[in-house]
């Protein structure tokens, strides 16, 4: 029989036997981060986790605290408003085409309603970057970002000009994201470096925040540890209380884990899940530049992964792919759900599955939606496990070799 559990209940189950934990243990675990004022006995508390585990009632005084146990956000454990389309028609939303826009934009006053559909559209290709193809959104980024800039020598108010300007910086992060995913280095950089000037000229927090965070996510890829702690740092002293910070802090762990050093690792995954805890739910989660609680199980499943993890790593890998994927089956995450396929893959590979790790391996691969260095950064783990077990079989040299192609045309 199907089961009709709530998304919350099944995943309480999860996250507890990825622990190999009792229903006791976890209520063990759960009682000493209630809050002082919440009091209960550990067996009234127990008798209402068996009830939340059978989906027969939410928890509502205590979502905070049992996403605190098993290290998640409250959001996404217990999301707390439906996902908006980011995909939806700036037409439907603002009135006008792309033809009306471009339109607008050529005469030279820029009025109120255009400069709404301008930010509709920016929006729109800021929540397309996980799925549309890399070629088609890049050059739709560059046609956008050329005519944003161009409204600069336009007659436009003090406020118009910062916002003009604020939207080119997205547009240059988002042209940057794109040019590195093909294996651009040079480009994404130069695009990188514009939005962290157009972000200081207008003032916007969040957009030099991420272009700190594309010199970690860059430094993270070419294997340059101690520089994606460095590029986190500095975002952070940038933007603390942007969402953007919680990706930083994401970042730094992703480099502590792969230097070896779980203390550290733990330490900032925690910092970003609090600060993800401060903050407001996100009004469109699709938006790449917006850290949504669910993105950051994403994030914890690679440094899981790094540190050997392999139960929790597993978990989050599934959950990934689920929260990626529609009812439908269409993957609205490929990239991500690539890079879950890898864990799970690594994960088989540990416990001695050869075949599975090669299907989740090739499958991650063969995906038309990638980002090639982060790809390839993931895929290596694989890699190196096919490697450390199966050295001399033919079917792991083969991904091995398949993986050397995949980051030579970087």
């Amino acid at each position: 029989m199907a089961d009709e559990r709530p998304d919350w209940a099944r995943r309480m189950v999860e996250e507890r036997v990825a622990r190999d934990w009792s229903q006791a243990d976890a209520v063990r675990a759960l009682i000493v981060r209630l809050p002082g004022d919440q009091v209960v006995s550990e067996q009234d508390l127990l008798r209402q986790w068996t009830c939340w585990e059978a989906g027969e009632a939410p928890p509502v005084a205590c979502r905070s605290a049992i996403a605190q146990t098993f290290g998640t956000v409250t959001g996404a454990l217990f999301p707390m408003r439906g996902r908006r389309d980011g995909r939806g028609e700036v037409l439907q939303i603002s009135g006008m085409d792309t033809a009306d826009i471009i339109a607008r934009l050529r005469v030279s006053d820029l009025d109120a309603a255009t400069l709404d559909a301008l930010r509709i559209t920016v929006d729109r290709l800021c929540c397309e970057y996980a799925y549309k193809p890399a070629g088609q959104l890049l050059a739709e980024g560059r046609e956008w970002l050329a005519r944003v800039v161009g409204l600069q020598h336009q007659r436009v108010s003090l406020a118009q000009h910062r916002e003009v300007i604020a939207l080119a910086g997205r547009l240059s992060l988002l042209v940057g994201c794109v040019e590195y995913d093909c294996g651009r280095p040079r480009e994404a950089e130069a695009a990188r470096q514009a939005a962290l000037m157009l972000g200081q000229e207008s003032g916007k927090l969040d957009v030099q925040g991420w272009a700190h965070e594309m010199r970690a996510w860059f430094s993270l890829t070419r294997g340059d540890h101690r520089g994606v702690i460095s590029a986190a740092e500095a975002g952070i002293a940038v933007a603390p209380d942007e969402s953007v910070a919680a990706q930083l802090y994401a970042q730094q762990a992703k480099a502590w884990a792969r230097l070896g050093d779980r203390s550290q690792t733990e330490v900032a995954l925690d910092k970003g899940r609090q600060l993800l805890e401060r903050l407001p739910y996100p009004e469109n989660v699709e938006d790449h530049f917006v850290v949504a609680p669910d993105k950051y199980d994403f994030y914890r499943m690679d440094a899981l992964r790094r540190v050997g993890e392999n139960r929790l790593a597993e978990q989050l890998a599934n959950q990934v792919i689920r929260a990626g994927t529609d009812a439908d089956g269409t993957e609205r995450s490929p990239m991500r759900i690539a890079e879950a396929r890898i864990t799970l893959g690594v994960v088989a590979a540990r416990e001695g599955d050869l075949d599975t790790a090669l299907a989740f391996g090739e499958s991650a691969l063969a995906g038309d939606r990638k980002s090639l260095p982060s790809l390839a950064m993931v895929a290596s783990d694989l890699g190196q496990a096919l490697q450390t077990r199966y050295a001399h079989a033919s079917e792991a040299q083969g991904f091995v070799a398949h993986l050397r192609e995949l980051r030579g045309r970087q």
